[in-house]
């Protein structure tokens, strides 16, 4: 269940991207094909939200998913003012395709206490990541140059599975070179071995916490760091 504090910022974002776009709440319920009472609930932070919903509402207010999240005052991208503040999508050290958002939370709350201040950047389903990687979609004015330094990519996906993601990550050139992080709820999960026959460096099982993630960053193969303040105002 989503959490009230993030309940309250998100209808902050949909209230925000309806008025931008100059529609009543009965016209946002009809291009998300959702009732006007519930559209209404999940403007006042009264809703529960399920994953479709939040798809319905993106496409229908013309963003994506990570947008109506990491909008400013958002907590799961400021984090109550944190350091991990929501980046903008051209400057990302990694990014986080989770399709959970308690596990979203969790782990960003984890960066937090940490004082990890590396731009995250979330999506919430594979065809999101793809999108984001590659340019396409709401990420049509990203430049592909831009790549993310890590991603870390859980493997029950919607839409797009995290290992055709991975597939297609490591099966392109522009991309494959960025290491990949997946993210499973088991030690024994088949997927682990697929996963790292298609090119994954290593995986963590989920919860993600501080502790896990600094343990496997050394085996990556490539000049990996994670910062800290002092550091991101040194560089």
């Amino acid at each position: 269940m989503i959490k009230s504090d993030v309940k309250s910022s998100f209808a902050s974002s949909v209230r925000a991207c309806r008025s931008r776009l100059g529609i009543s709440q009965e016209e946002l319920a009809g291009r998300a094909g959702l009732h006007r009472t519930y559209v209404s609930d999940i403007e006042r932070g009264a809703r529960n939200l399920s994953l479709e919903s939040i798809e319905k509402l993106a496409r229908a207010l013309e963003t994506s998913v990570s947008a109506l999240f990491l909008a400013p005052g958002n907590s799961l991208g400021s984090l109550e003012g944190g350091a991990l503040s929501g980046p903008r999508d051209e400057l990302v050290d990694i990014l986080f395709v989770e399709d959970n958002l308690d596990d979203v939370e969790l782990t960003m709350r984890a960066f937090k206490r940490a004082k990890i201040s590396n731009r995250v950047h979330v999506v919430h389903d594979g065809a999101e990541a793809l999108d984001f990687l590659f340019c396409a979609g709401a990420y049509a004015h990203r430049r592909v140059t831009r790549h993310p330094q890590l991603i870390l990519l859980d493997l029950k996906l919607p839409r797009v599975g995290g290992l055709e993601v991975l597939r297609r990550v490591k099966g392109d050139e522009r991309t494959r070179t960025i290491p990949v992080i997946v993210l499973t709820t088991s030690q024994k999960d088949r997927d682990i071995a697929e996963s790292r026959r298609l090119g994954a460096e290593t995986y963590i099982v989920k919860p993600v916490d501080f502790q896990r993630f600094s343990q496997v960053t050394p085996q990556l193969s490539m000049q990996w760091a994670l910062i800290g303040p002092t550091s991101r105002l040194a560089a």
